[in-house]
């Protein structure tokens, strides 16, 4: 297909413009594919359900009558396997799961460590 000569300088600048409002788009403006937006919208979720049940992780901590030995052994041990006490303890077990969440574990542990 032939166009007319002096269609194509428009039809270069169209496609020109194009590219760089697509540059500018994503590096700029904040554009996301929708993968990447899905992945940023599992990890707010994930934050969210965190968020919610650490009180009830702390209070599990709190009632649970071998509390003081599960913390000592908390503090005592490293970092890299804390998650996992919290985990065996039940604490980041919510109600109806049958599995700990190891994200609730991991926030669980940290702010128990602290305390």
């Amino acid at each position: 297909m032939k166009f007319p000569i002096w269609l194509q300088p428009a039809l270069y600048g169209a496609v020109a413009g194009a590219v760089v409002i697509a540059i500018v788009g994503f590096t700029q403006l904040g554009w996301v594919t929708g993968s990447s937006a899905a992945s940023l919208a599992t990890k707010q979720a994930d934050l969210a359900v965190v968020t919610a049940l650490m009180p009830y992780c702390l209070q599990n901590s709190a009632n649970d009558p071998m509390s003081a030995t599960v913390i000592t052994e908390l503090k005592a041990t490293s970092t890299y396997n804390r998650r996992a006490i919290v985990e065996k303890a039940g604490w980041a077990t919510p109600l109806g799961a049958t599995a700990p969440n190891t994200a609730l574990a991991q926030a669980c542990q940290t702010e128990l460590s602290k305390g």
